[in-house]
């Protein structure tokens, strides 16, 4: 079978200084990218940059952190071209950076707050598809070769995968500006996979459910009663761990996964199959 090491090659991760985005930075590390770019509105402290290097088995391993603000123009070039003047090039991309906001129903939405999560969901996803494409397709392809077929298969010039949500799968009371933004990213990122099919440009997304991050735990913290819920509605009574999410990020991005393009895999151990658990 095809390796889910990754062999090399230099990643970009948006969201990196916490949650998902900063787990799937180690587990980038650990897969064996050569270089990691660590992207965020807030600039990831070096404690994230020694914890890439300490995952890492790459003597040559480098890490470095921006600061990007994904729902401007010129802040996102910015660290694209960073990534490109450093590395030469981009292999991986992963898009992590997001937000959400306090429940509400749609009677009283706050349009504001609506705008907000619009933008940074949906607009930042389009302006890093945008620039990393732009990069991306300029470069040269990768290949892998297989030990047990001998064979040779293209990698082509980059993968990218989108971090979105089950939320953009269905739908959650109280949760428009949310709901909206990621199914909008999906959309997003299945029209670029669609847009680079002559680049060989991979563009995947991932859907996970409720999963062990900072932001789940101050949605707690505002509405007590999600605990014991998803404890209720989850088919393994948990939420995700992060490392769950980020294995299957880099699985999306190896050569294990280099003929699926434009799906999204959904991380919710069996929520969305069925409706029967809401009525229990």
């Amino acid at each position: 079978m095809a390796s889910m090491k990754l062999n090399g090659g230099v990643a970009l991760v948006t969201g990196a200084s916490s949650g998902i985005g900063k787990d799937v930075c180690f587990s980038l590390a650990e897969a064996g990218v050569e270089s990691i770019v660590l992207a965020d509105l807030n600039l990831p402290d070096e404690a994230i940059l020694k914890e890439c290097q300490k995952f890492s088995s790459r003597p040559s391993f480098r890490a470095i952190a921006v600061v990007v603000d994904v729902i401007d123009e010129a802040s996102v070039n910015d660290m694209v071209q960073c990534a490109v003047a450093d590395f030469g090039r981009i292999d991986y991309c992963v898009h992590s950076a997001g937000i959400s906001t306090k429940r509400s129903p749609t009677s009283d939405l706050n349009v504001e707050a609506f705008d907000k999560v619009m933008t940074t969901n949906s607009r930042g996803s389009m302006m890093v598809l945008r620039a990393v494409t732009h990069a991306m397709a300029r470069q040269e392809p990768r290949s892998y070769t297989s030990t047990r077929s001998n064979t040779t298969r293209s990698l082509g010039r980059g993968s990218i995968v989108v971090i979105a949500s089950i939320n953009g799968m269905i739908s959650a009371a109280g949760m428009m500006p949310y709901t909206a933004s990621k199914h909008a990213t999906i959309g997003i990122a299945k029209t670029a996979a669609v847009d680079n099919f002559g680049n060989q440009i991979r563009v995947n997304i991932v859907c996970p459910s409720w999963t062990d991050t900072p932001m789940m735990q101050r949605g707690i913290e505002y509405f007590p009663a999600l605990g014991p819920a998803i404890q209720k509605l989850c088919p393994l009574g948990r939420t995700a761990m992060v490392e769950e999410v980020s294995d299957a990020v880099v699985f999306l991005s190896s050569p294990a996964a280099s003929f699926i393009n434009g799906e999204s895999l959904v991380i919710d151990a069996g929520f969305t199959l069925t409706g029967f658990r809401l009525a229990q």
